[in-house]
């Protein structure tokens, strides 16, 4: 319903539906892949794409990959409305640098490739930083979500998501 848009299916913008729909579109591709006879002899991925992962590797169930999504999923909207997330056009190394004003407001979330990367934290800290980058000629574009991804403020759901786990390894 959510992918076809249906009336009174819930919205793409919401943690809580677009993390688990991200993972069962990942999850879906790698069963194509596989049906394909593509047999990867390694697996990575990084938010909800690690646990994607586990599950085409085989170290978890599916059951226990969408338990496992959905709890997380639901634990982040804990934090929802209190942080945002910046793709910018930088080497880790280099956003790195342009974080150092920034010290417990902002922080590196993500590395995507060798000239990307995500930066989440504070909303008025990362309206600050964009300002720069602009300025510095470096483009970034902020991403659609509410909540700062891989950053210290996950540290407010680490027990609802450590117990998430608990429940999925027994």
């Amino acid at each position: 319903d959510v992918l076809r848009r249906r009336p009174g299916a819930p919205g793409l913008d919401r943690v809580d539906v677009v993390q688990p729909l991200l993972w069962a579109v990942m999850v879906s591709l790698a069963e194509v892949w596989r049906a394909h006879g593509v047999t990867p002899s390694a697996v990575i991925g990084h938010s909800q794409g690690e646990i994607a992962a586990a599950v085409f590797a085989g170290a978890i169930s599916l059951a226990e990959g969408a338990a496992l999504v959905a709890l997380r999923a639901k634990a982040l909207t804990q934090v929802a409305g209190q942080g945002r997330m910046v793709a910018v056009a930088l080497p880790a190394d280099r956003a790195e640098e342009y974080l150092a004003p920034y010290p417990g407001r902002i922080s590196l979330a993500l590395v995507n490739g060798p000239g990307s990367a995500v930066v989440s934290g504070e909303p008025d800290a990362l309206a600050e930083l964009t300002a720069r980058l602009t300025e510095d000629g470096v483009r970034s574009q902020w991403l659609p979500f509410d909540y700062a991804a891989h950053s210290p403020q996950m540290e407010a759901v680490r027990t609802s998501v450590t117990t998430a786990l608990e429940a999925v390894a027994t």
